[in-house]
């Protein structure tokens, strides 16, 4: 009786203990922390990571005006987006006017070679009576003036008939260069006016270019024969080459011009807007991957890791993009660790486990200071 009176509070003792779980380890704040990946800010190579605008312009413009003032349009023979030959007939002007006036122009011309013959011959007959008797010293004179007199009016007729046969020729307008018609204000019916209002702008061979826009610092990484991909206003891509950078800035823009030569084709019209981005320009600038800024109510920043492994927003300036980078143009110093991916859900003074990430390729690398440790 009394073993089982000992037993049964020992079979209790052991069932309360076998019911007793054991306490769980306490987890360090660094285990809980999130891992993050981290990239350093250097000097890498940013290339095709200027871009501009502007619009599409032909690279030379010829514009064509009435050569005679007074006629009325008879034909006009070409229209808006038509090709034309330098030489070739745009206008025709009505004859009718000028054609009376050539034939006035001929028979005035005819008449003083006439009287001037006459004249000449009045005085040839007195040459060598001078000083003889047979006519007073004054008949010899005024004879040799008639003739010349008579000889200038015949020159001066002349001239104004070829005065009118070159406005004649005038009548038929043709282009002065080859290329396509952009613009054309003539109708049937006007009547010509020397310099009004242009009646056909052309442009020349159909070469249109791009007039982009860029900053004094950004036009000093552009050179003649420098590559550039071009977005036309339908989307299409183009591949142009710059043949001309501005050699002044804008006063009040402050911006200079780029000519980029596009390759003829017939979706490229002036007045369009396009985008170019030029190629191999590159430069050793302070840099971080584009994913690893933030943009909020605040403006653009990225998030450092110090060497404690807690994290900081740094306001930042941007400049030039491209393959994937963003240049810094105030921010971070060289060598300071940040957040890779912006979108991490991290706040001032959190703590973190960076995991250091090496970005493909960069060109150079600056000396770096002390980083995070990596816990």
């Amino acid at each position: 009786m009394r073993l089982h009176l000992v037993l049964i509070p020992l079979v209790a003792a052991l069932a309360l203990a076998g019911c007793h779980k054991a306490a769980p380890s306490k987890t360090t704040d660094a285990q809980q922390a999130r891992a993050v990946n981290i990239v350093q800010v250097l000097p890498r190579a940013i290339t095709g990571a200027l871009a501009a605008s502007g619009d599409l312009v032909p690279r030379e413009e010829a514009a064509v005006f009435p050569e005679v003032s007074g006629y009325r349009v008879d034909k006009v023979l070409v229209d808006v987006g038509s090709y034309v030959r330098k030489g070739q007939t745009l206008v025709q002007l009505d004859p009718a006017l000028i054609q009376a006036q050539v034939a006035q122009a001929e028979a005035n011309a005819l008449q003083a070679e006439a009287n001037a013959l006459q004249a000449e011959d009045q005085a040839k007959r007195v040459a060598d009576l001078d000083n003889k008797g047979v006519l007073s010293q004054e008949a010899i004179d005024q004879r040799r003036f008639q003739a010349r007199a008579s000889r200038a009016a015949a020159n001066a007729q002349a001239a104004a008939l070829r005065d009118v046969k070159t406005r004649a020729s005038k009548l038929s307008v043709v282009a002065p260069v080859s290329g396509v018609v952009l613009e054309r204000t003539v109708r049937p019916g006007d009547t010509s006016a020397v310099g009004a209002t242009p009646w056909f702008r052309i442009a020349r061979d159909n070469e249109i270019e791009l007039a982009a826009q860029l900053s004094e610092e950004d036009l000093a990484n552009i050179r003649p024969g420098q590559h550039a991909t071009v977005t036309l206003p339908s989307g299409a891509t183009v591949q142009g080459v710059v043949r001309l950078v501005s050699p002044q800035i804008d006063s009040q823009t402050k911006l200079g011009i780029v000519r980029v030569h596009l390759p003829v084709r017939s979706d490229i019209r002036a007045g369009g807007f396009a985008r170019a981005v030029f190629e191999e320009v590159s430069g050793q600038v302070l840099s971080v991957p584009e994913t690893s800024i933030r943009y909020d109510a605040d403006g653009a920043s990225v998030v450092t890791v110090g060497a404690d492994n807690r994290v900081k927003r740094v306001p930042i300036q941007t400049g030039q993009r491209g393959n994937g980078l963003v240049e810094l143009v105030k921010g971070p110093p060289a060598g300071a660790w940040v957040v890779q991916n912006a979108a991490a859900f991290l706040l001032d003074g959190d703590l973190v486990r960076p995991i250091r990430t090496t970005l493909k390729a960069p060109v150079a690398k600056a000396a770096a200071s002390a980083g995070p440790a990596r816990r």
